[in-house]
């Protein structure tokens, strides 16, 4: 029988039982929650769905049931990962700012977010190891980022219609201005803190640093 054909009667067989009510949203979200630990410790190639299952306590066959592969569970995380930044974006109510203070809120956010989920920036640099090739199969990734766009489009549009920001500026530029900054600081703060001999991690260095991103965006946005 292949992965595919597992039917949920015959993963829910064998998986524990010790008192478990079924609750497939919240089996789900366990799984996911493993999958990220396992994919972010050892990258695709090295995770193992048994040691997914052992992480949840379910079985191999609860696994396919809801992700059918390795692979299909991998892009799950991408998804659920790059859902919860977009989604937590999106009630920062950045319209209802004025653009320069919604510009210097986005910038915070997105520099606690990745300071703050390091599996984040950990999976999204193991995606690009592989070129990016499950992102690439995933229609709901594109689409989740597009409302960053928007969001940074009308905040630009305001400012340009205020006079505060300078007119021709490209809303993935900017996005991709202050993610750059945000990712490297965490991707790259092993090999840059050893090399530079500076502690990414102190607060006096995060919170310095978040003013050089967001004073910088600013000024490149500036008439």
């Amino acid at each position: 029988m292949s992965n595919s054909a597992v039917t949920l009667d015959e993963a829910v067989a064998e998986a524990p039982r010790k008192g478990r009510k079924n609750n497939p949203e919240k089996t789900r979200e366990s799984i996911l929650q493993a999958a990220i630990a396992e994919f972010v410790q050892l990258g695709l190639s090295g995770a193992r769905v048994d040691s997914i299952a052992e992480r949840t306590q379910t079985s191999k066959r609860m696994i396919y049931y809801y992700f059918a592969s390795k692979e299909l569970l991998y892009l799950a995380v991408l998804e659920k990962l790059y859902g919860d930044i977009r989604n937590t974006e999106g009630k920062l109510h950045l319209d209802e700012l004025a653009p320069s203070e919604a510009i210097s809120r986005l910038v915070e956010f997105t520099f606690d977010h990745h300071d703050r989920n390091v599996d984040f920036v950990r999976i999204v640099s193991i995606e690009n190891i592989h070129y990016g090739q499950h992102v690439m199969q995933s229609e709901l990734i594109p689409s989740l980022n597009n409302s960053v766009l928007q969001a940074i489009d009308d905040i630009l549009r305001r400012g340009e219609a205020q006079g505060i920001f300078r007119s021709g500026l490209n809303p993935l530029d900017i996005h991709m201005l202050i993610s750059s900054f945000c990712f490297y600081r965490v991707s790259n703060r092993h090999t840059f803190g050893s090399i530079f001999q500076i502690d990414l991690s102190a607060d006096e260095v995060k919170q310095r640093h978040k003013q050089v991103i967001c004073e910088s965006v600013l000024r490149y946005m500036q008439c």
